[in-house]
């Protein structure tokens, strides 16, 4: 099969045709839907707040450690909540969504079936996106290393005692997740989902009762202390800016998983609540952060109080462990379109639900990931010395996305030039630094 016709193979498996065939089920509401995306979709990013501020404010950074710094980042913080995930990924890249299925293979498949004009360009575009798609696979693997192996690290807070049980829990843990993928995302949102809401609701709660003695960090709603905190300390703001981007990692997954759920009910989760609970722990942390700088050890655990500490190490394990989930849903979308595009060899693919086209269970990528994972546990020991490696599997398929996403706007959809030279170069700017 030519490169040239891999697009053309894309739409031709495309969810419309596939549900022609085997006949249209029975939909769910979208409340139901959006539930269940809160338990699926949203684990990753839901989950940053256990260590983006913390690496934010890494004293490696070389950035000083005092009240305006605290402000700008958090600044920092919020806008690339609310420019990259709201405005580029929630409304912006869901509309790029291929017939139903999302991810950068389905945008791939997009951006090179806009180009008809410049077929020059078709090697180079499936080049990018495959090299995007690998990249997403790190991602897929690091995610639940990090997360679980973060909120796991809460146990060394109450008392070192734990530190050598760390990371056989983790491993466990993780475990005991991939066993239970093969009843499906249906299945796995409706048990998870609940906890997420339940996750969300505390992350909120707890940074309101942190801001309310120190409403002083909302100054950081001025997008000028973002911009001065960026622009302020020469290399440095370029190096701690890879830090704050970890408050996004699992916006890629969002898009990857649109096929499970659907756009409306990924939206309305995120704007009615992941978005205002992870907005008010972040604001929570940086004022606890303002009144007792020594917390920096551990702002997120220690922005609760002495009492709600376990049960938080209980809630945020359950929480990574959901976290994990958006990046193997996404990846398991990922290797269905792969293997339409001919880029993968045929796998058994079991769909696992009769009412959502999208959930499916891929055997042979969810025991090859369950490996690799538990070799990235056991061979980095902590989340600290996964963040980098994390972040540049992150940071690189969201570029990726980003410049597939140019081809969509201004061939495929017709905006103007300039538009999209300028968001394109806004966007890829924020997810190169």
């Amino acid at each position: 099969m030519g490169r040239a016709t891999a697009a053309a193979r894309l739409q031709a498996y495309s969810a419309p045709a596939m549900r022609v065939a085997l006949g249209a089920p029975p939909q769910q509401s979208t409340a139901a839907l959006s539930l269940l995306a809160l338990g699926v979709v949203y684990g990753d990013i839901g989950t940053s707040p256990l260590y983006a501020v913390k690496e934010t404010f890494n004293p490696e950074h070389g950035i000083a450690f005092n009240e305006a710094n605290i402000v700008g980042g958090l600044s920092t913080i919020f806008w690339i909540l609310m420019v990259v995930v709201s405005l580029k990924y929630v409304v912006l890249v869901l509309r790029a969504d291929n017939r139903g299925e999302g991810g950068i293979m389905a945008l791939l498949a997009m951006a090179t079936a806009s180009i008809k004009r410049h077929p020059q360009w078709t090697s180079a575009l499936l080049l990018i996106g495959v090299f995007g798609a690998s990249l997403f696979y790190g991602d897929a693997v690091l995610t639940p290393a990090i997360s679980v192996l973060s909120a796991i690290e809460g146990l060394e807070v109450g008392t070192a005692a734990f530190k050598p049980y760390i990371v056989p829990l983790a491993a466990a843990i993780l475990i005991g997740l991939f066993l239970i993928q093969k009843q499906g995302t249906g299945f796995v949102g409706m048990l998870f989902g609940p906890v997420m809401v339940l996750w969300f609701l505390a992350l909120g709660a707890i940074g309101v009762w942190n801001i309310a003695p120190h409403p002083e960090i909302l100054a950081a709603l001025n997008p000028l202390h973002a911009a001065r905190f960026v622009t302020g300390h020469g290399l440095a703001s370029f190096i701690v800016l890879g830090s704050v981007l970890l408050a996004i990692t699992g916006a890629e997954a969002l898009y990857a998983d649109v096929g499970h759920f659907g756009k409306r009910p990924v939206r309305i989760a995120w704007f009615a609540l992941v978005a205002p609970a992870l907005v008010l722990n972040y604001f929570g942390q940086g004022a606890l952060l303002i009144a007792n700088p020594k917390a920096l050890e551990n702002p997120f655990y220690l922005s609760y109080p002495g009492w709600a500490l376990y049960p938080m190490v209980v809630l945020a394990t359950a929480a990574t462990i959901i976290a994990s989930q958006a990046t193997i849903s996404g990846a398991y979308s990922m290797t269905r379109q792969a293997i339409q595009l001919g880029y993968l060899p045929r796998m058994d693919i079991e769909h696992t639900s009769a009412k959502t086209y999208g959930q499916i269970y891929i055997p042979a990528v969810n025991w090859t990931l369950l490996v690799v994972v538990a070799l990235a546990v056991v061979g980095f020991g902590s989340s600290t010395k996964l963040a980098n490696a994390y972040g540049v599997a992150v940071m690189g398929t969201m570029l990726m996305t980003t410049f597939l996403t140019f081809f969509v706007i201004r061939y495929g959809w017709g905006y103007p030039l300039w538009l999209c030279l300028l968001a394109t170069g806004f966007f890829m700017l924020m997810c190169s630094s």
